[in-house]
């Protein structure tokens, strides 16, 4: 289960590219590793890596940008398949926020189940954030709850969220937390007028 996310705060790095799709994010080829841990050294492999070596000239191998918890990109980031590793790839890596105009439906869907938090801007706005995030100093607060987007040149930036999502992040659900919250009282009724020789296998189910 993802931790609660309330609040983001951290160095924003600039990635001024528009239509980054999941295989960008992490190539096919690394989706056969099963485990989630690690995953962050193949983030963006072909931008970062030539001949299997990092290059460093990447935006988020750069010394300025090292730690770098929000990612500023353009538009339409995160389209293309419905890989999950997408999304693990960019928290492994440390990234907890991605500030964009427009997100690919399905990994928006999958940040919100893990825990990243997707904000959406107009294009104007995320230009200018993007500009300021160039120097390599810019620290953004991003208020989930509050829906604000907070710069320390005194600028505040507004951001919609549906409140399904929201309270997803701000809670830390999963879809199991989220089907026992709203049908765990009918689940233990049913499991209730259930012969006993079968309610063994129905443990592990329960919000228990």
């Amino acid at each position: 289960m993802p931790e609660p996310v309330r609040v983001v705060e951290g160095k924003a790095a600039p990635l001024d590219v528009d239509d980054v799709d999941t295989d960008q994010i992490i190539p096919a080829e690394f989706l056969k590793v099963l485990e989630r841990r690690g995953l962050g050294r193949y983030l963006f492999y072909r931008w970062r890596y030539e001949g299997g070596k990092l290059t460093g000239n990447f935006v988020l191998d750069r010394p300025e940008f090292s730690g770098a918890k929000i990612l500023v990109a353009g538009r339409n980031f995160g389209i293309g398949s419905s890989r999950e590793n997408a999304v693990w790839a960019l928290l492994d890596f440390g990234i907890r926020c991605v500030i964009a105009s427009s997100f690919g439906d399905i990994f928006y869907g999958n940040a919100s189940k893990n825990g990243l938090v997707c904000v959406r801007l107009s294009e104007e706005e995320v230009r200018e954030i993007r500009e300021r995030a160039k120097s390599g100093d810019l620290v953004l607060r991003v208020d989930v709850e509050r829906g604000v987007v907070e710069a320390p040149y005194g600028k505040t930036y507004r951001f919609e969220m549906e409140p399904h999502v929201r309270e997803r992040l701000v809670k830390g659900l999963d879809d199991i937390e989220i089907t026992l919250s709203m049908y765990g009282e009918a689940i233990r009724r049913y499991e209730e007028r259930m012969p006993r020789f079968v309610r063994p296998k129905l443990e592990g189910f329960t919000a228990d």
